[in-house]
C-alpha cells in the first residue's frame, strides 16, 4: 500500500496530532475532541480523495459537536464521589467553628485569626475577643455570630 502524501492529507494529520498534543498544555479535556474530529477527517480523505475542502470543513465542525455532545452526554461524570468535600473549600471547612475576635465588629465587619491567617468576619457590631460562631461563608468573608 503506497502512502497518500497530497497536502490536504498531511494537513489533517498535522492538525489531529498538533491538537492532541496541545491538550497536554490546556487544563481540561478540551482540544482532544477537536483532535479526534481531525483524525476522522483524515480518515474520510484518504477513502475519498475527491471530498472538497468545503465539505471537509462542514464535516469536521459537525463532527467535532458531535464528539464533545457525546463527551457530555455520556462520558463526563457529574458528581464525583469522594471523602472530603471540602477539601479545597477552606472557609466552608470553618463554619461551626467558635474563635475570638481579633478586631471589634464595627459597622457590620471585623477580623478573626484563625491558625496563622486573618479572616474578614461580617455579622452584628461586636467588641474585640468575643467568642463568635462561623454560620457561613461568602466570598472570603465569615459571616458570624455570637457564640
Amino acid at each position: 500500500m503506497d502512502l497518500d502524501f497530497r497536502p490536504v492529507v498531511i494537513f489533517w494529520a498535522v492538525l489531529a496530532l498538533g491538537l492532541i498534543a496541545l491538550e497536554t498544555l490546556v487544563p481540561g479535556a478540551a482540544l482532544i475532541w477537536l483532535g479526534l474530529a481531525a483524525g476522522a477527517m483524515l480518515l474520510l480523505v484518504v477513502f475519498v480523495p475527491d471530498l472538497p475542502m468545503f465539505w471537509q470543513a462542514v464535516i469536521f465542525v459537525g463532527s467535532s459537536f458531535a464528539i464533545v455532545a457525546f463527551y457530555w452526554k455520556h462520558l463526563r461524570k457529574t458528581g464525583i464521589a469522594t471523602t472530603q468535600p471540602l477539601l479545597n473549600r477552606r472557609g466552608e471547612q470553618l463554619v461551626g467553628q467558635v474563635h475570638p475576635l481579633e478586631s471589634a465588629i464595627e459597622n457590620g465587619r471585623g477580623r478573626l485569626k484563625i491558625g496563622d491567617a486573618f479572616w474578614q468576619a461580617s455579622g452584628p457590631d461586636l467588641p474585640v475577643g468575643t467568642r463568635v460562631r462561623i454560620v457561613a461563608v461568602e466570598s472570603m468573608v465569615l459571616l458570624v455570630e455570637p457564640a
